[in-house]
């Protein structure tokens, strides 16, 4: 199971997953290898102390509605802190992530590097979180994620096509766990 999981998650379809399974005389089938990664309920680690976080959001596409994916990242690390998908984008929704994060690790003295989403900024001043307008630099670090992530859901197109939206930020905690194990 933990090596369906891993190699589905390395950027394997289901379909290849299968296939490098066989070759260890494992035979299951595209739906067992998606339960495995959807029930495994992997997460990020907790109790990181970064010194900035680069916040950002995007949009996914499941089926024909749009989700709004929350990304915080250490940039100096560049491992995924929180991700978080929500079915639109305000400002509540994001005061909610940011108590989600700010729960989960240390972030007394981080910096959020933002773009210019009034949202995000306005939820940080809310929160009473400091940040810092940055369009590139250390702020890339969520957009890389956010290009990785993309790649992979676009090149599986099953992946989130008919997925409910649990299934889909399961899958994307996963992806996160397996991210931050690779850099």
């Amino acid at each position: 199971m933990e090596l369906g999981i891993r190699l589905h998650l390395a950027g394997l379809s289901l379909s290849n997953t299968v296939r490098e399974l066989e070759k260890f005389g494992v035979e299951r089938s595209r739906k067992a290898v998606h339960d495995w990664v959807h029930k495994c309920d992997l997460q990020p680690v907790d109790n990181a102390k970064p010194n900035h976080v680069a916040l950002d959001e995007t949009v996914i596409q499941l089926d024909e509605h749009r989700y709004w994916l929350y990304t915080a990242v250490d940039p100096e690390t560049n491992k995924i802190l929180h991700i978080r998908l929500y079915s639109t984008t305000t400002t509540a929704l994001t005061e909610r992530f940011l108590h989600e994060l700010t729960e989960k690790h240390d972030l007394d003295d981080a910096v959020f590097l933002v773009d210019g989403a009034k949202h995000l900024q306005t939820a940080l001043r809310r929160s009473g979180l400091r940040f810092r307008y940055e369009k590139h630099g250390n702020r890339n670090a969520a957009e890389r994620v956010f290009r990785d992530i993309k790649r992979r859901t676009s090149s599986f197109s099953n992946c989130f096509s008919h997925a409910k939206p649990s299934t889909a930020e399961s899958w994307l905690q996963a992806f996160a766990v397996w991210h931050n194990a690779t850099n």
